[in-house]
């Protein structure tokens, strides 16, 4: 293995799992070492339980995240969901649509087709996807979250000619799945701003990958049931420390999946969010117990795709 892991080597990563746990050096532009994502944030309504939730328990966050999609929200819940983030100087990340899941092909609910996932079928909805970015970024929203590598691509294309704008942040969601350095790298080249790992990776393999990416990583400190179900949050510091710059994210375990989310679900989608909240108040507790010294960001940082005003026509 000795010449296979020299190439490697050669080529600019790690020969090999960094079971050493290096710390990471890198950060985000402001020099902080971590920021926080409330995932799952369906609607105007669960983004302001959040907002509450946040006031509540005193929690710092820099981010919210939807994956419900672009698509499946109103012209006005837009509007608000741009307003709520701008007021409050957050990062709001959309998901794009249409994707796989929403298709009428049935592989990626077979057992062994499972590996589709939320991937783009076809150019026509390479186009419709294109069309959801335009319409989110009309409202002023400057995040959005993908999960195919042919839109990744196409998206940074399209910025280079002026069709986006230049600081819309491009999002990777976990459902990408690539999990080793180079795969990540590639999307790193393919135009990916923050990249969210897949929910199992030990904590070498986050300080491998590390060594091989500049963007910041995403990681669940609490999973979801149905994307692994971990709760790790004695993890988070040392998450941190080799794995840095990384937004923690806390999902909710024992939760049911609400995607695609509207009217008929609000009500629980308010509560999954304000308790998403409460278990960052537990993470972050922890945190401030055992490493208090890593620094966060302030609202509004450097490098967040806070919403900007709605463009005029």
């Amino acid at each position: 293995m000795e010449q296979t892991r020299k190439i490697i080597n050669s080529l600019g990563f790690p020969s090999g799992d960094c079971n050493d746990l290096p710390t990471s050096k890198k950060r985000f532009p402001d020099g902080a070492q971590y920021r926080v994502e409330i995932p799952s944030v369906e609607g105007p309504s669960s983004f302001e339980a959040v907002i509450e939730a946040c006031h509540y328990y005193q929690v710092g966050i820099h981010r919210v995240s939807q994956g419900s999609g672009i698509m499946l929200m109103t012209d006005d819940e837009l509007q608000q969901m741009a307003e709520i983030g701008r007021r409050e100087r957050l990062e709001v990340s959309l998901f794009v649509g249409p994707r796989g899941s929403f298709d009428i092909t049935p592989m990626q609910l077979a057992s062994s087709g499972k590996i589709a996932g939320l991937r783009m079928q076809g150019m026509d909805q390479l186009v419709y996807a294109i069309e959801d970015i335009k319409r989110a970024c009309h409202f002023g929203i400057r995040s959005i979250l993908v999960a195919d590598e042919g839109l990744l691509w196409l998206v940074n294309e399209f910025k280079k000619v002026g069709e986006f704008p230049e600081d819309l942040v491009v999002k990777v969601s976990v459902q990408m799945a690539q999990s080793n350095p180079i795969s990540i790298k590639l999307m790193e080249q393919s135009g990916a701003n923050t990249y969210n790992v897949p929910t199992d990776l030990t904590l070498a393999r986050l300080a491998t990958i590390r060594q091989a990416i500049d963007i910041p990583i995403d990681i669940y400190v609490e999973a979801p049931d149905d994307i692994g179900g971990f709760i790790r949050h004695y993890d988070i510091p040392e998450i941190i420390r080799v794995a840095a710059p990384v937004y923690i994210k806390f999902g909710l375990r024992n939760s049911p999946n609400i995607y695609p989310s509207g009217t008929h679900l609000e009500t629980i989608s308010i509560a999954l969010c304000k308790e998403r909240v409460r278990r960052a108040k537990i993470g972050l507790d922890l945190l401030k117990r055992y490493a208090p010294q890593y620094t966060t960001s302030e609202k509004g940082a450097k490098g967040l795709g806070v919403p900007t005003e709605k463009i005029k026509v």
